[in-house]
Order: structure tokens, then C-alpha cells, then sequence
């Protein structure tokens, strides 16, 4: 398991290759890379993610540990940024390996529902029209439900 916390940018393809060519016996990868977005309704000007350092790792290594249970992963990364980010930057990028498609594909959702819902990130949004903190959706809620 690889885990990063980082303000700085990364570049998705040297990650990647890196994390794919570290086992002989995996035989899928599946990578999410997600983005920060905008609204063109509220243009989005940058997102402040914060966090509480140790603990935010704390708890992505536990769910990091139990994908790589539940699925059998030879490996997972997860890579996630904080600080200030503007539109179209990267913000986290989760991969999984496993001998076959269908743990590696369910490993990476599952990843990346419980980094939506449940990692301590705290985000910001700076718009033309104000600032808020974002909160929690339901739709990301009920997605968890499916993985009790």
C-alpha cells in the first residue's frame, strides 16, 4: 500500500507506470483520477482543502487495509492533495492491482467512496459569488451503503 497527503502536484502517468510495474503476478489495474471541477452557472475560482495531518493518513491507511482485504489486492495507491486548487487540477488519484478485473475495478470504488464520505478533508469553495464549505451530498451516503 502506497498512501500520499500532499500539497504539491503530481503527475498521474509516472505514478501510474511506476505502480503498474511493481508485480508480476497482477494481471489488472484500474486507476481513477478525479479532478477539481467548476460550475459554469458559479464559476469556480479555487477549492481550499485542509486537513489534520496524521489523521487524515491514519484513516486512509484503515480503508486502504481493509480494500486490500476484502479484495485481495496485491496493491493500492492513493493520492490526494490539499491546499489551494483551481479548476482542472488533480486532486486525487486512487489505483488498485489484483490478479483479476472485477476486485480491481470494486477495490477502486470502493476506495473512492469512502475517500468521498469519510476521509477528514475539509473543502472550501471559492466562487464569483462567495465562499462556502462543502458539504456532505446524500448521494455519496447512500453509495456506501452498498459496500456493508
Amino acid at each position: 500500500m502506497k498512501l500520499s497527503v500532499q500539497e504539491e502536484p503530481f503527475f498521474p502517468d509516472g505514478k501510474i507506470g511506476h505502480f503498474s510495474n511493481q508485480n508480476q503476478e497482477t494481471g489488472a489495474i484500474v486507476t481513477f483520477l478525479g479532478k477539481v471541477r467548476s460550475d459554469p452557472e458559479n464559476p469556480l475560482e479555487y477549492m481550499l482543502i485542509e486537513h489534520y495531518p496524521g489523521m487524515t493518513e491514519k484513516a486512509i491507511e484503515k480503508i486502504m487495509g481493509e480494500a486490500v482485504k476484502r479484495w485481495n489486492l496485491i496493491d493500492c495507491l492513493v493520492i490526494h492533495r490539499y491546499g489551494k486548487l483551481t479548476p482542472s487540477e488533480d486532486i486525487v488519484l486512487v489505483a488498485t492491482s489484483s490478479k483479476h478485473r472485477r476486485e480491481a475495478f470494486e477495490a477502486a470504488d470502493y476506495l473512492m467512496d469512502f475517500l468521498k464520505s469519510r476521509a477528514p478533508f475539509w473543502k472550501k469553495e471559492v466562487t464569483q459569488r462567495g465562499e462556502s464549505w462543502v458539504e456532505s451530498k446524500e448521494i455519496d451516503e447512500v453509495a456506501l451503503d452498498r459496500w456493508k
